[in-house]
């Protein structure tokens, strides 16, 4: 490049340094460049997608809790406030960088000084420029780049991984604090509804008491019936409040958030779970479930760290070349410039055996790597073959809750009837009204099970998105 094109070639510079991507580091030396290596993956631009969604993540989600909190409403707040998710998406970061550094040092290294100086000595004056320029570029090292980049790219698709796995667990736990406190709400209704029935039973019996018909015994005993109905609905009470602290802690809402759930349970019923085989589902989640997925690139990293090692006891081969300009290595000033080529071959001869015990341990590491994807593989299929277990169990109590309730409220129609008309004692009215209370007690939980155990057997084959919500 001549004089005449130094102008051309700086406004170029410029211009391209313009047109560099924002970031937090962009614009300050030697920071230029956001991603000059494409180390970072897609998705910290895109964001994450939960499976079988189109649509990432939200980062910031903005609910209104003066209406009912929704499941999927629930998940988006847990995924955008949980410190896990974010500690977990921080590891995608970091893991990247290091991918950036493997990329950078197949790369030579160049660095440069320029000094001034002026010199007085009694009335004489003099002026000095000195500057040198270095490059250094490894040429060859027996695998050990090689080894270290795929070691990184192995870490960062475990990083990627975890936060899917991450991503699971956190939905794992709104689902069952979600549907725990569905439960909870819906035995406080049928609490208060038992409560109220009570109410009834022991007006009906003091008129009935009053006018002659029953002994004081019966009205007693109702009497009793509705302390312990309101006994029952004070504790429902107090489970509830506790099943909604719970969920606020796992949405990451403060203690003062009021949150309102769905008034009736039947609106969290709906939605089906694919039918397929127990061995299709453990089969499916052995080649994609991301906490497998993660132990296997760990163990992969570990490997390639024992190639690293291996390499470093290798000779390597190093170019580098020097300039000169009024001084020499050293910083002895001279006149003039000069300019040095060196090919350089490095070979390690001995480390007093630190090399050897390094090797050891990095053979350790990987060994229990390999455990660890063993055991991983282990707790996924349990976790799947137990969630597989209560889905089918779920189902059925589904249709059978149904029939015990449409039964119950008959049973204690006719007792009510029949009390009235003097045809019943007190003790018939009183057990069909216990058997209606356990009946609403059993719908609510077989329908907040079915819809837990569904959602929860996507959780644990790593498939759970919104879609699966609606």
């Amino acid at each position: 490049m001549n004089v005449r094109q130094l102008p051309a070639a700086a406004l170029w510079l410029v211009a391209a340094m313009l047109s560099l991507p924002k970031s937090s580091l962009a614009g300050q030396w030697p920071y230029l460049f956001a991603d000059p290596l494409g180390a970072l993956p897609s998705v910290i631009e895109k964001g994450a997608i939960l499976p079988g969604d189109s649509l990432p993540i939200p980062r910031f989600v903005e609910k209104d809790f003066t209406r009912p909190l929704m499941l999927g409403e629930a998940l988006d707040l847990a995924l955008s406030n949980n410190q896990s998710v974010n500690m977990a998406w921080a590891d995608i970061k970091i893991q990247a960088g290091a991918l950036g550094e493997a990329y950078a040092a197949y790369l030579p290294t160049v660095s440069g000084s320029v000094n001034y100086t002026k010199d007085y000595v009694g009335t004489t004056q003099s002026n000095r420029y000195t500057a040198q320029a270095s490059l250094s570029w490894r040429l060859l090292d027996f695998g050990g780049r090689s080894a270290n980049r795929r070691s990184a790219e192995d870490l960062l698709a475990a990083a990627l991984a975890g936060h899917d796995t991450t991503l699971q667990e956190v939905a794992g736990k709104v689902v069952r604090a979600y549907f725990d406190a569905l439960i909870a709400k819906a035995s406080l209704t049928a609490k208060a509804k038992d409560e109220e029935i009570a109410r009834h039973t022991l007006n009906s019996a003091k008129v009935r008491e009053e006018m002659g018909v029953i002994s004081q015994s019966d009205a007693l005993r109702a009497t009793t019936a509705l302390a312990t109905a309101t006994l029952d609905k004070n504790r429902a009470q107090s489970d509830y409040r506790k099943s909604l602290a719970v969920l606020r802690l796992h949405l990451g809402l403060s203690g003062e958030t009021a949150l309102l759930l769905p008034a009736d349970i039947d609106q969290q019923l709906g939605g089906e779970v694919e039918r397929r085989e127990l061995t299709l589902w453990l089969a499916e989640a052995q080649r994609n479930h991301p906490a497998i997925i993660r132990a296997r690139k760990l163990y992969d990293a570990t490997q390639e760290q024992v190639t690293v090692i291996k390499s470093a006891g290798l000779p390597e081969v190093t170019l580098s070349g020097n300039y000169y300009l009024n001084t020499i290595p050293g910083g002895a000033t001279t006149s003039g410039s000069e300019r040095t080529v060196i090919l350089g071959v490095t070979v390690p001869l001995f480390d007093g055996f630190a090399s050897t015990y390094k090797l050891r341990g990095a053979l350790a590491q990987a060994e229990r790597k390999k455990a660890a994807l063993a055991e991983t593989e282990e707790q996924v299929a349990m976790e799947i073959v137990k969630a597989y277990a209560d889905t089918d169990s779920a189902r059925l109590s589904l249709d059978s809750s149904a029939i015990i309730i449409s039964s119950a409220q008959s049973a204690l129609a006719v007792s009510q009837r029949k009390y009235d008309k003097g045809a019943a004692d007190i003790t018939e009215l009183l057990s069909t009204q216990a058997a209606l209370a356990d009946a609403w007690n059993a719908r609510a939980r077989s329908l907040a099970e079915w819809n837990s155990a569904r959602l929860l057997l996507l959780v644990n084959s790593a498939k759970l998105g919104r879609f699966a919500l609606k």
